[in-house]
């Protein structure tokens, strides 16, 4: 299969509102594959995800690349071979040979499969082959029931797999795809609702209300004496914490699936910022003694000695977990009907330094791998008026329109205007085309045909989670989370908020 058909499948599901249209076009592209393996990696880079999952090329490795090439010549097979090479190229010289490939395959690429590249190699792949939409395609290009395909992809957390399986062997071979110990499971995610009235109301009346830790989230598998842990996008971080390990080892359990949250603490016991955490799971994370060490706080158990778990009412989950893990191991919850004491649980966790509160119902199935009805999510918002410095051409529902758009605070000190990130996050039809023409007016003529900076003009409102230390942007800080909220048009830039008011909010959540 050529590049340029998954490149271009891409860009019409991205150009297209409907999710029949999605689905029918995914579907034909994945029908005309000539391999399993061949299905397994365009499921996935439509998924937005390699299939090493990250092979160290960011964003400003993607700056300065080649011209594209006149016609299409690269397959499927000859790109992901390269992907590999790249991942896998260390020591001396390595930075050179990274380069020489990445510029070998941009060179080889047309306009269109540049696109692609550029935006599955930087994170920012928006075609919008959701999951589902996903699942359903496989579906329809194997002639698989799609409740079959959505619950193997469930419990194996690995879509592309099942995908390659069901194209190759029909429904037989999705039987193979069951819960396991030492599989990682998709984790269930939440909607989002505006209070703990709000919540109680969609949950029917009475919920679980748990402390929403701001740490990072993980997937515990024990067998025996063997225990495998695994991150939200499933990598296995196992190695890089073993006093998680120690204190799973401690449990008077079997075997286990657990869902749960790893983060570090202060003496006091409040939280330190997300970075401290954070810096446990990077690439080269130690674990020597002066590493700062984390704790685990479990709030969800998916299996247990034998038994699943998985289709059981939460209220059954819980009770079971209780039994299991002692308290000052578990999530803090709370179990009401009544909106004042939810306020006041939400209340006092954040007043502890934590993110907010997740509500769920009480009789919700565990939906590995879905944002469930079932589970809300309730913080705070927090936002900062900030003013764009670039923007990037979007791609497939958006070629032709201005986007991402870079965001920048001024430093007192220098009176230079400092990048915090960017986003496209928010953005109405409406918006992009405001922006689009605004923005061309703002342009002052340095572009790489990809990025146009701006005069730095233009204040926008971000909406955001959380700031981290970040060494990616010049303010040594990085917003979490962003998207638009309104472009300011009643403030200039001088009157936008500085890199003093960030740094302070960064200091007053650590």
């Amino acid at each position: 299969m050529l590049l340029t058909d998954v490149a271009q499948a891409s860009a019409d599901v991205a150009a297209s509102s409907s999710r029949l249209a999605k689905r029918a076009r995914i579907s034909a592209l994945l029908s005309g594959a000539e391999d399993s393996d061949t299905v397994a990696v365009v499921v996935s880079w439509l998924s937005g995800e390699l299939t090493q999952r990250q092979i160290g090329v960011g964003w400003a490795a993607l700056r300065a690349l080649p011209g594209p090439a006149a016609a299409p010549a690269l397959t499927v097979g000859e790109v992901e071979a390269t992907f590999t090479e790249i991942g896998v190229t260390a020591g001396k010289g390595s930075q050179a040979r990274r380069a020489e490939l990445l510029n070998g395959l941009f060179a080889a690429a047309t306009d269109v499969e540049q696109a692609f590249l550029r935006r599955l190699l930087g994170g920012e792949l928006r075609q919008g082959a959701l999951i589902g939409v996903m699942a359903d395609a496989v579906a329809a290009a194997s002639g698989v029931p799609a409740t079959a395909v959505r619950r193997a992809a469930m419990l194996s957390g690995d879509l592309p797999s099942v995908a390659a399986a069901a194209l190759s062997d029909g429904q037989a071979a999705l039987e193979q795809f069951t819960l396991r110990v030492g599989t990682p499971v998709g984790p269930m995610l939440a909607q989002t609702a505006t209070d703990g009235a709000d919540a109680l109301s969609r949950l029917g009346g009475t919920a679980v209300f748990e402390a929403k830790l701001d740490g990072a989230r993980v997937q515990i598998h024990r067998n025996g004496d063997e225990v495998s842990i695994y991150t939200r996008s499933l990598d296995d971080v196992t190695s890089r914490l073993p006093e998680v390990v120690d204190a799973v080892l401690a449990l008077p359990v079997t075997d286990l699936i657990a869902d749960a949250e790893a983060i570090a603490l202060r003496p006091d016991g409040r939280p330190h910022r997300f970075q401290v955490t954070a810096s446990r799971f990077g690439r080269r994370g130690t674990t020597g003694p002066s590493e700062q060490q984390l704790s685990v706080f479990y709030f969800d158990l998916l299996r247990a000695d034998g038994t699943d778990l998985l289709d059981r009412p939460a209220h059954e989950r819980i009770a079971v977990m209780d039994a299991l893990v002692p308290p000052e191991q578990r999530v803090d919850r709370l179990v009401t009907s009544d909106p004042g004491e939810a306020q006041l649980f939400l209340d006092t966790t954040l007043a502890a330094g934590h993110e907010g509160v997740m509500a769920k119902s009480v009789e919700a199935a565990y939906e590995a791998g879905r944002r469930g009805a079932g589970w809300l999510k309730i913080k705070p918002v927090h936002t900062l008026d900030l003013v764009v410095l670039a923007v990037e051409w979007g791609s497939g529902r958006r070629t032709g329109k201005l986007s991402n758009i870079h965001l920048g605070a001024r430093d007192e000190t220098t009176g230079e205007l400092k990048m915090l990130g960017k986003t496209f996050k928010g953005m109405t039809d409406e918006m992009l085309a405001w922006q689009t023409e605004r923005f061309l007016s703002l342009a002052d003529g340095s572009t790489d045909g990809y990025v146009v900076r701006l005069r730095p003009e233009q204040v926008v409102e971000i909406a955001f989670d959380g700031i981290q230390t970040s060494t990616r942007y010049p303010a040594g800080m990085a917003l979490r989370f962003a998207r638009v909220l309104r472009y300011r048009d009643d403030k200039t830039a001088d009157e936008a908020d500085t890199v003093a008011t960030v740094r302070a909010f960064h200091e007053r959540a650590d």
